[in-house]
């Protein structure tokens, strides 16, 4: 019995992991320009973390949002300018990589930190 326990812990490890609180996304995020692909996209976005919780989320097309950042019941939200629907992900701080799982609406979209890359923001809609 304690094998077939350790079969299904190793079969599902990111069941058993713990999401990133507030905190430790936080700590991960301040001050930082990330890059985001999924399994079958590897440019699905871009976002800059700036002080105060404040984001500005850009996609490869060149269109930018600013908003802003907050935990709710463990997931961490984003709500964006113009848009009055939270964008609600589980966060997990994967080694090396932090990945997210959208929980907002099905189906879940699942994203990972890309730290290969370094881009910039697209922003041909916001001036400077």
């Amino acid at each position: 019995m304690r094998s077939l326990a350790l079969i299904v812990a190793l079969a599902t490890p990111a069941a058993a992991q713990d999401t990133m609180d507030a905190t430790a996304f936080e700590a991960h995020v301040t001050g930082r320009t990330i890059t985001f692909r999924t399994a079958n996209n590897p440019s699905f976005g871009i976002e800059r973390y700036l002080p105060g919780r404040r984001v500005m989320w850009s996609t490869f097309d060149g269109t930018c949002q600013y908003g802003f950042w907050f935990e709710d019941d463990g997931a961490i939200c984003f709500r964006y300018d113009g848009d009055p629907e939270n964008k609600c992900w589980r966060m997990y701080d994967d080694p090396g990589v932090m990945r997210g799982v959208y929980i907002t609406q099905p189906p879940a979209t699942i994203i990972f930190e890309d730290p290969a890359r370094d881009d910039q923001l697209v922003c041909n809609d916001l001036s400077s």
